[in-house]
């Protein structure tokens, strides 16, 4: 096997040995869905960019290796890259990979939740790549209908539901300020992120022609 089929191996055997995902199974069958997209992502951004494919698609395999813990806290989620970190330390030291990649893969890990891994290392494209992938599928369209079963648009009255839809586009619109290092990556966010803009401001459109004030 190559190594990035070994990690698929050890990042299902972890899920599969997961007691709390034993008892979470929606959990376990969103976050390998999740990964494997972050890991499509990172793949398609490494090979046009040039970095080093393999490392790229082995990190974001292993990203949110720690899920497969209970994170009862915000403190245990904003923790939770450098936990991964730790976590798959021991099996990507095990690869038949170059010592610098594997320093970069597990810095990458750590940093992609909140920016900050705990030690020194270097923030290499690579390194950066990681947490871009994962941010890139965060707003894609599964999220979009995720974001919407959890809205519950549907107990508000319109005025809320406005309200609700108008906060969502300014906080969109706030976070395309972010620039990645790779550039194909900013494209891949900035196309995301305009997609789900235009689809709220359609949204609050058709809402705000539930006024009836319009028709006088």
């Amino acid at each position: 096997m190559n190594n990035i089929e070994k990690t698929i191996v050890f990042l299902e055997t972890q899920f599969e040995e997961s007691s709390y995902l034993k008892d979470n199974k929606e959990e376990k069958r969103y976050r390998l869905e999740h990964t494997y997209r972050v890991a499509s992502i990172a793949k398609e951004v490494a090979s046009k960019e040039k970095l080093d494919v393999e490392g790229a698609v082995v990190g974001a395999l292993l990203h949110d290796l720690s899920y497969i813990e209970e994170m009862s806290t915000s403190e245990d989620r904003k923790n939770h890259g450098r936990r991964s970190a730790f976590l798959a330390k021991d099996f990507v030291e095990s690869l038949d990979m170059d010592a610098n990649i594997k320093e970069e893969v597990l810095y990458g890990i750590a940093i992609h939740v909140d920016d900050e891994a705990g030690y020194e290392g270097n923030r290499t494209l690579l390194a950066e790549l990681i947490g871009e992938a994962d941010n890139i599928d965060r707003f894609d369209y599964y999220r979009l209908y995720e974001w919407l079963l959890y809205a519950d648009l549907n107990t508000l009255d319109v005025k809320g539901q406005i309200e609700v839809i108008e906060k969502r586009i300014e906080g969109l619109k706030k976070i395309k300020k972010y620039v990645f290092k790779n550039p194909t990556s900013n494209a891949m966010w900035q196309e995301r992120l305009d997609r789900q803009i235009l689809f709220f401001s359609g949204f609050l459109e058709q809402l705000n022609r539930s006024n009836p004030d319009l028709l006088i």
